[in-house]
């Protein structure tokens, strides 16, 4: 389907010409006011207030408000964002970035202060309604670059909402002239094993011209590899695999996401880095066409899932864990014997933050090899990527 069958004004940024009338509104919401008033003092709050009303499109909003703002939260929660791979960025293209998953909130905005930082555009960022609780959440990401992806539709409604999304990515790349980020997969790898959804591939090919192959190219798809030396989730994600093996039939609540984004945005990270690859376009053409989507899909899939992984940033702690994971000392060149004790006395800590009633000893070993295999899997998958899937 062409663009022009479809109005993205329900799911796109919403446009200059609307964005004062929004920001007023915004700033009248109870919600923005208490959710702001947790990551700055609260007699700072009206001069916000007045600066935000003074700001008339999206590009000085990013770059008066929201870059000084991810700015001070890099500094204060994380010991430096980093960049590789900028020469692949060509700035007379229009990207697709499609990444791993590790923060909810995070991923895409410290991949956009990376940008800002080397006066490189920002991207429009793919977001779950699933995570839009309140209306003002909403229209706070859509005044910050952010469209909507519709998630848990009914059947018919649920292709018709792909093929509307994947209109819009490509209007947005081809007609708009802006790139766009999105994760390779619905939702956080909760075991950090990265990899991409056959399914997202496939909805990406529903809009654009040509065959399977030449839509997904025209989009120009751009492996991101996102490396986190800490994951603040990690012990809420140990937390989640305990409740589901205690009961299958679990769902995490409104209050449970919540937590996580706030948990995610306000606690340490460690390092951070991001990793840009070369577009896949060529790739695609060597791999050529296939009979049917689906195993062009798992192709595509493929070829993502190797680029992230070659190139995770390996930190000690991913050493430290698969040498613990299996009982070895493979790595142990690879950190010192502080780094090593470092890392026991962090899994205890974070195991003890965990607020379920009558853990035993065996339930809290399991939530601990669940932590530490999710510090091991990044290092697994990049070993399994140079050296064709032997550990």
């Amino acid at each position: 389907m062409a663009s022009e069958d479809f109005k993205f004004n329900d799911i796109a940024p919403y446009d200059d010409a609307e964005f004062q009338h929004k920001m007023r509104h915004l700033v009248e919401e109870p919600g923005f006011l208490h959710a702001v008033g947790y990551a700055m003092p609260k007699e700072a709050i009206p001069a916000l207030i007045e600066d935000l009303l003074k700001i008339n499109n999206k590009y000085d909003f990013q770059h008066q408000i929201m870059f000084p703002f991810l700015e001070m939260l890099a500094k204060t929660t994380t010991s430096g964002i980093t960049i590789g791979g900028v020469k692949h960025f060509n700035p007379s293209l229009n990207y697709t970035f499609i990444t791993n998953h590790r923060d909810i909130v995070l991923d895409a905005s410290f991949l956009n202060l990376a940008f800002l930082r080397h006066n490189l555009p920002t991207t429009e960022v793919a977001i779950g309604d699933n995570l839009l609780i309140y209306d003002w959440i909403s229209d706070l990401v859509r005044l910050n670059k952010s469209f909507i992806v519709r998630r848990n539709t009914g059947l018919r409604e649920g292709l018709m909402a792909a093929k509307k999304l994947s209109a819009y990515i490509h209007y947005t790349i081809l007609e708009k002239h802006e790139s766009i980020w999105i994760a390779q997969r619905e939702g956080r790898a909760k075991d950090s094993s990265d990899h991409t959804q056959d399914s997202l591939v496939k909805m990406l090919a529903l809009g654009g011209e040509g065959m399977f192959m030449d839509r997904l190219k025209e989009i120009n798809l751009m492996p991101v590899a996102i490396s986190y030396e800490y994951d603040p989730n990690d012990y809420l994600k140990a937390r989640e695999f305990l409740m589901r093996r205690r009961d299958p039939e679990f769902k995490k609540s409104q209050r449970d996401d919540l937590f996580s984004m706030e948990t995610g945005l306000l606690q340490f990270k460690g390092r951070v880095h991001f990793q840009l690859t070369p577009r896949i376009n060529g790739r695609i053409d060597q791999i050529g066409d296939f009979p049917d989507t689906n195993t062009a899909a798992r192709h595509v899939g493929s070829l993502i899932d190797q680029a992230i992984h070659r190139s995770y940033e390996i930190f000690p702690i991913n050493y430290v864990a698969f040498d613990m994971l299996y009982n070895t000392s493979r790595f142990a060149r690879k950190y010192t014997s502080e780094q090593k004790s470092g890392f026991a006395e962090y899994l205890e800590g974070q195991l003890d933050k965990i607020d379920l009633p009558e853990i035993s000893s065996e339930e809290r070993e399991w939530m601990k090899e669940k932590i530490v295999t999710m510090y091991a899997n990044p290092l697994k998958n990049k070993l399994r990527t140079f050296f064709g899937g032997e550990l």
